[in-house]
């Protein structure tokens, strides 16, 4: 039997096939013209081989339907047998008589020694690619492949590891929710996330997690980046370009665009699975997570912020338009944080260059101070005396000290948010983060 010829053991030759004939995978052997001299049960179900083939001499490419998706397993198949190496594998697609796509990974072993056989081992891999692809649906690749296929993967438990934490948010989200429908809002986020998480993994990114509109990546970990700083600073840029093309498609939906800023720090955290044994997740904690969070919320739309530790791990040109100092919650020192256009041959495609109306009319206001999620009950008074070109930015003069980055609510008969971004000449520039339906008539006053 040809069994004597596919390995030297201590089994003889009925317990090998019995053994053979009962594995899931499947196993064939061949002449060294591809002839089939024996296939177990598992290799008859794949290929849909007729009773006594291994009899009439049919060649195993000859069992594979012919169509193009098959056309690298057969080919495979001539290849191997023509280099006659001690071993050849690969992962191919394979399409069954009935029209079902399947994942293999064949692996030939060509035996000199043993009449010049090929014995040829096929695990179907279709239903392990179906869970890490559902898999990564819900996490990031690379956090996926960390789970899948390490050791580790499934320990509870993390390492310090410096990494670099890029946190994003959609200006004033918020307001938007109330004024859509649930669907509508779903469709706006899932047209933004699909763009934003292409830019993520092209730049070596992981998704630990969307935090409503925003999102927490971590460069650096699970696998090893020694330009996790640069990476982050380049996927920043890209997904501020990104946002491009999420607003055509809304604008092309009826919808409204969106605004996104960006937060980037750098520093030693702890990386890994948090959780219990029946549900956990992989995570990053530590003050280097706190500070990108407190780093995104200096931002306005479009803009990108850097601590000064990411900074410092950037080989580099950077593009730096201002740099402001921060106090992090429960630091006694201030950091400095840059605010970035461009990094290497990465820009982002807009100008920063603010155009104002000329001949506005001044018009008078009440706005009340935003701290976190929550408004103010005092009422202050003060002028608009200019708006942008662009409906995005207006001169405002009060009598109110405000410091940068603050927020502030304006009631125009709808809550109008914006953010201080300098205060010069006894004016403060605002940003509008989040218009009302009545935004559209009171700037037509201005104007």
């Amino acid at each position: 039997m040809v069994m004597h010829h596919i390995m030297e053991q201590n089994l003889n030759s009925s317990q090998l096939e019995y053994v053979f004939r009962n594995m899931d995978d499947s196993v064939c052997v061949t002449t060294k013209t591809g002839v089939l001299s024996y296939y177990n049960n598992a290799a008859k179900n794949l290929f849909s081989i007729k009773e006594n083939a291994a009899d009439k001499e049919i060649k195993i490419w000859s069992v594979i339907p012919y169509v193009e998706r098959n056309d690298n397993l057969i080919q495979l198949f001539i290849d191997a047998i023509a280099a006659k190496e001690s071993t050849f594998h690969d992962i191919v697609e394979y399409e069954k008589n009935d029209g079902s796509v399947c994942k293999l990974r064949v692996s030939i072993t060509y035996s000199q020694e043993e009449s010049e056989l090929f014995i040829i081992v096929i695990t179907n891999l279709t239903e392990l690619f179906r869970i890490s692809s559902a898999f990564e649906r819900y996490t990031s690749t690379e956090i996926a492949d960390f789970v899948l296929n390490t050791p580790e993967g499934e320990k509870r438990g993390g390492v310090s590891k410096e990494v670099t934490i890029l946190m994003s948010d959609i200006r004033g989200f918020t307001a938007l929710s109330t004024k859509k429908s649930p669907s509508d809002l779903i469709k706006i986020l899932n047209n933004y996330f699909e763009k934003m998480v292409e830019v993520i993994e092209k730049h070596h990114g992981s998704v630990i997690e969307f935090l409503g509109d925003g999102i927490f990546v971590l460069f650096g970990a699970p696998k090893d980046d020694p330009d996790h700083a640069t990476n982050a600073v380049k996927c920043a840029i890209e997904m501020q370009n990104a946002v491009v093309a999420a607003n055509k498609w809304n604008r092309s939906h009826g919808y409204d665009e969106l605004q996104m800023g960006v937060g980037i720090n750098s520093g030693i955290t702890v990386v890994g699975n948090i959780g219990s044994e029946k549900k956990m997740k992989y995570g990053c904690i530590g003050e280097a997570v706190n500070i990108a969070g407190r780093v995104e919320t200096y931002t306005i739309g479009g803009q990108i912020y850097i601590s000064e530790s990411t900074k410092k791990l950037i080989r580099e040109d950077l593009v730096i338009e201002g740099v402001q100092s921060m106090l992090p919650k429960g630091a006694r020192t201030e950091i400095s944080i840059f605010d970035i256009s461009g990094i290497g041959n990465y820009h982002i495609d807009r100008s920063n260059k603010i155009n104002w109306l000329s001949g506005c009319r001044p018009v008078d206001i009440t706005f009340f101070e935003v701290d976190g999620k929550y408004v103010g009950e005092d009422p202050f008074s003060g002028r608009i005396e200019s708006l942008s070109a662009d409906e995005r930015f207006a001169k405002l003069m009060t009598c109110k000290n405000m410091p940068e980055r603050s927020n502030i609510m304006i009631d125009i008969g709808g809550d109008l948010y914006a953010k201080v971004i300098e205060a010069k000449d006894g004016f403060y520039t605002i940003c509008f983060t989040s218009k009302p339906d009545s935004f559209a008539d009171w700037a037509e006053i201005i104007k």
